[in-house]
């Protein structure tokens, strides 16, 4: 067996948990800039309404969910495990935007907002993961060796 091989598996790991994270990303940071051009959310530095932070909460929810489906999708194998992989990674983004955030609520708004991220990452993730599970043939699904 090629010692190419494992790191071959490790790269494309690497290179999926890192596409979902991409992703995730360009999409939130993307919207919320396209939200504020349209003149939707207010300029950038003053705070939001509850209405508007529950669209941002939705929006984002979802691009979660895309991303932890993106990195089961490019997955080499185990697509739960790198769907997890980057809502862990959301979560410790979300964790740290909470604390950074959490007595400045002048300027980013009510706390429930950093909160409702920090309990949504794991879920999304799980449930992008099993976006993915849900395609695969389950091993019940897979052809039997036995002539019928």
């Amino acid at each position: 067996m090629s010692k190419g091989r494992p790191l071959r598996g490790i790269l494309r790991s690497i290179g999926a948990i890192l596409a979902g994270i991409v992703i995730g990303i360009v999409l939130s940071i993307g919207t919320d800039l396209l939200m504020h051009a349209a003149g939707l959310f207010p300029p950038i530095g003053q705070p939001m309404s509850s209405r508007l932070l529950l669209l941002a909460t939705a929006y984002r929810t979802i691009y979660s969910i895309l991303a932890s489906y993106v990195a089961a999708r490019l997955a080499p194998n185990r697509p739960m495990l790198h769907a997890m992989i980057v809502g862990v990674i959301d979560l410790i983004v979300s964790v740290m935007g909470l604390a950074v955030t959490w007595n400045k609520t002048a300027v980013f708004g009510p706390h429930w907002y950093p909160i409702a991220l920090v309990i949504l990452a794991l879920p999304a993730a799980w449930m992008g993961g099993r976006l993915r599970s849900n395609q695969l043939p389950s091993q019940n699904e897979r052809p039997s060796s036995k002539a019928a």
